[in-house]
């Protein structure tokens, strides 16, 4: 079945609903997905280099190898790897992710209270950086060749091909010379302003970094989408109509180019969850970005699974949400 659309183009009648078929095949795909990954969880961090014994121990390298067979049984790390493994599905069943070696807390327990504050640094420089990447994109590539093309363009790809914890490390001695807007931490105990206000102002330095590189990834994206649209037929007719350039781009050319940049929103929020190590790590922010650099110290292997396992549930979920959505967002997409 198709439609005119008000451009002239034909396009496919948007789905009222996803086929049952197409909705399992994806939910399945995304648990074989996850059941992949909690196996690779469980044996990629029993191979990472280092004694555990010796980094807990409080004599290090130089305790007494007694103490040092008793530290790894106390860890569960002296018995063989299939009851290892067992007692590590038996857990996860449960949803007990185990205790931190480190830190001698509950796992769950320490990733629920750093997940907030990388919700709100991630999601926030994401929100903006959609945002602002988008109608950035939408411009420069409407524009092709123009000043604010060439310019944009040039910035986004620099940016985005730049490390973001290059650009703490700058941002962050720059602001330290200044003395303007707090340069780490989440909050300034000493602090007049109330909490909210104060981590909003502690927020500024990383959200930058965060966004600077989003909005490169989203600008880039946006151009794309809108030179593949620029041409079109179905502009084409609508300029022919007597329409203006700039509503040309809104009613006709925007909507289908916003697409793939809709998905890849779906995509990135998945991330949000991991937060940024190296940022949360220059700017000390209290999140699991930070958590996880403390955690590969150790190493700390119950932390870091549990760590791995909550980051990748997080692309996994968000990667089925946009299987799901897609086909609803672009009529042109068939759910087979």
């Amino acid at each position: 079945m198709t439609t005119t659309t008000a451009g002239g183009g034909v396009r496919a009648r948007r789905p009222r609903a996803l086929p049952l078929r197409y909705v399992v095949r994806k939910t399945v795909t995304a648990f074989g997905t996850l059941v992949f990954v909690v196996i690779v969880n469980f044996f990629l961090f029993r191979v990472l280099p280092g004694d555990p014994a010796k980094a807990f121990s409080p004599r290090g390298r130089n305790a007494d190898p007694n103490r040092l067979a008793e530290i790894r049984r106390d860890l569960g790390l002296g018995l063989p790897w299939h009851e290892q493994f067992w007692a590590y599905v038996k857990n996860l069943a449960s949803f007990d992710l185990g205790v931190s070696w480190g830190q001698h807390a509950p796992v769950s327990r320490l990733i629920g209270e750093r997940l907030w504050p990388t919700v709100l640094l991630s999601g926030t420089a994401l929100l903006l950086a959609a945002g602002i990447g988008m109608w950035l994109g939408a411009r420069a590539g409407w524009r092709h060749g123009s000043r604010l093309d060439r310019v944009s363009s040039s910035g986004a790809v620099t940016l985005y091909s730049t490390p973001e914890w290059l650009l703490g490390l700058v941002l962050l001695i720059v602001l330290s010379d200044l003395g303007v807007i707090p340069a780490a931490g989440m909050q300034n105990p000493l602090s007049e302003l109330p909490p909210a206000l104060d981590i909003a102002w502690h927020m500024v330095a990383p959200v930058t970094v965060l966004a600077v590189v989003y909005i490169a990834e989203y600008s880039l994206i946006m151009r794309s989408s809108m030179l593949d649209e620029r041409y079109a037929d179905y502009l084409t007719t609508a300029r022919a109509k007597g329409l203006r350039d700039d509503l040309v781009m809104r009613r006709h050319a925007l909507p289908n180019a916003l697409l793939p940049s809709i998905t890849l929103f779906f995509l990135t929020l998945g991330f949000v969850v991991s937060g940024a190590i190296g940022v949360e790590t220059v700017f000390n922010w209290p999140g699991l970005g930070r958590l996880t650099y403390d955690a590969l110290r150790g190493p700390d292997v119950p932390l870091l699974q549990g760590l791995f396992l909550t980051f990748s549930a997080g692309v996994i979920l968000m990667n089925l949400v946009a299987d799901l959505l897609y086909p609803l967002l672009d009529p042109r997409v068939r759910a087979s």
